[in-house]
């Protein structure tokens, strides 16, 4: 698409200050651009207060509060009710793959074989502006169909193929805010961006198209955040002129207190609810930061922290029982593997691992999984349809499962290792310096990293650091100054792995100074990607 003028008219009290690029007259219309200043002047106060209230329960917790489920609601959890019937092309989810909206991977993504791909303007995006714009224009060809791409180095052309698989858009979370556009003089929510302009550009051509608006919501932590997603979405259906309970959404289940209020969440998009979806890195990342001031809850390793660590495993059961009882998918996690095409043997144990993760999942009662590459979804899919005959396993009610809030909250036993630390750094190094490019998909040591990895290596590192027992396996105690000192150490090591060229042209010093900002504070940062943002072009 060629280079483009920013609107004429712009909405009263509307300030936009991102530059001009490629797609800007397509997406950026005066009438969309009306939309989501209509959205954010009907919800971002009530955004705030979510956010205050986070901030708020935060100062409890640390105050030595512990998570349970909320007496006020219990008569949600005990009252026999089910979200609305999904719609066709959503009753079969065995197989789901992530990626940015980028327009190359859309492709593959659709073309994949999985049954619905999530376009994720989120954890695998950079959310630069000209980013966030390609990405609207780039599911606007793809829900008409028409998306294409060349690339000038293979001198390969991609296409759509006849059966792409069900699309769902994951927008930013309640916490972030797109700075290159200003309503009534403040920044508008980068949630609210995101759904609103794709909802404008796409509702009506995905529901003549036989399907709908589908959305992923990341990072709630609870059921009053999940009550401002059901009134945005009342809003815009009645807005837009289209009928209540066709926007469908799964929410992520990647934060700690979530687990405590999976009933209450789904009640309130019951309208509009397509299940919860086990977000595990960032579940692990919520598990050390909500509970950063209760030392029982050190964590060793994260490669020790799986899904059948006991609270893992309680967390993923409470999420397909709570799930089936009302009526609707449980999605399980993510398969980060990608191909290892040099090194045969590795690439059979990486396979052999996602395998018996996705038959772990099935067994257990998951309607579906997802993957990161196309080459995992016929792994997976093998174990689904091994195990999940029928299109979605929500007949099994998995009355056998009985989870208490101390089962959500269990310790975890195990090490943490040198070579664990170092791990941690290396990769939050890569990762942060691909973001600070534009990058949020970054393969690492044969994973397809997001954001979740960096959060969860930097907050490791920042418990460990500001932990009184944190302590290596041979003894040595974890400091703030061991680990300060192991990261321009480990930088060095990167720059003889990518060469001097590379390394130059680069951002890893910023890389580096952000991760040392990020752990050095006795007071955790809620997200990276909160600084990170300020450095975003």
């Amino acid at each position: 698409m060629s280079q483009s003028v920013v609107p004429v008219s712009l909405p009263d009290g509307m300030v936009l200050r991102g530059p001009v690029v490629p797609g800007s007259d397509t997406i950026l219309t005066p009438d969309a651009l009306a939309f989501v200043a209509a959205l954010h002047r009907k919800f971002d106060t009530g955004r705030r207060s979510r956010l205050l209230a986070r901030r708020q329960r935060q100062a409890l917790l640390d105050a030595g509060q512990l998570p349970d489920f909320l007496p006020q609601t219990r008569h949600i959890r005990e009252a026999e009710w089910q979200v609305a019937p999904l719609p066709p092309d959503l009753l079969d989810r065995r197989v789901e793959i992530t990626g940015p909206p980028e327009r190359k991977m859309i492709i593959n993504a659709l073309n994949s074989g999985a049954r619905v791909f999530m376009a994720d303007f989120e954890d695998a995006h950079a959310p630069t502006w000209a980013n966030c714009i390609a990405g609207q224009v780039n599911l606007c060809d793809a829900v008409r169909r028409t998306i294409t791409y060349h690339d000038p180095v293979r001198q390969k052309d991609y296409v759509l193929g006849p059966q792409p698989a069900v699309l769902f858009v994951r927008p930013r979370g309640w916490h972030l805010v797109e700075k290159h556009l200003l309503v009534d003089g403040q920044p508008v929510s980068g949630a609210l961006f995101d759904v609103g302009l794709y909802l404008f550009h796409n509702a009506h051509e995905l529901m003549a198209r036989g399907t709908g608006p589908y959305f992923y919501l990341p990072k709630l932590e609870g059921h009053l955040e999940a009550r401002l997603w059901n009134e945005v979405f009342v809003f815009a259906q009645a807005y837009l002129r289209i009928p209540v309970g066709t926007i469908k959404a799964t929410v992520l289940i990647e934060t700690i207190l979530a687990s405590f209020e999976l009933d209450e969440i789904l009640y309130e998009l019951r309208a509009h609810s397509a299940g919860l979806n086990c977000g595990r890195w960032d579940y692990i990342f919520s598990y050390i930061k909500k509970l950063a001031a209760h030392p029982q809850f050190l964590l060793p390793d994260r490669s020790q922290v799986t899904m059948t660590v006991p609270f893992m495993e309680a967390y993923a059961l409470l999420v397909i029982k709570t799930c089936h009882r009302r009526g609707v998918h449980a999605m399980g996690g993510m398969a980060a593997q990608i191909p290892v095409r040099d090194d045969p043997a590795a690439h059979a144990v990486a396979m052999a691992r996602v395998a018996a993760d996705k038959e772990r999942e099935a067994r257990n009662g998951h309607d579906g999984t997802w993957v990161a590459h196309p080459g995992l979804v016929p792994v997976a899919q093998a174990q689904f349809d091994a195990w999940m005959p029928g299109p979605n396993q929500i007949s099994r009610q998995r009355e056998d499962v009985q989870v208490t809030g101390a089962d959500l909250l269990r310790p975890v036993a195990g090490t943490i290792t040198e070579t664990g630390v170092r791990l941690n750094i290396d990769v939050a190094l890569q990762y942060i310096e691909a973001w600070l490019g534009g990058n949020g998909c970054v393969p690492i040591y044969h994973l397809m990293e997001d954001a979740a990895t960096a959060e969860i290596s930097r907050s490791q590192l920042w418990q460990w650091a500001h932990h009184p027992d944190a302590r290596l396996e041979d003894g040595r105690p974890v400091t703030l100054e061991m680990i300060c000192d192991w990261v321009p150490v480990q930088l060095a090591y990167i720059r003889t792995q990518v060469g001097e060229e590379r390394y130059l042209r680069g951002q890893y010093e910023a890389a580096a100074a952000l991760l040392l900002e990020l752990i050095r504070p006795e007071t955790f940062c809620e997200f990276l990607t909160l600084p990170a943002y300020d450095r975003l072009d």
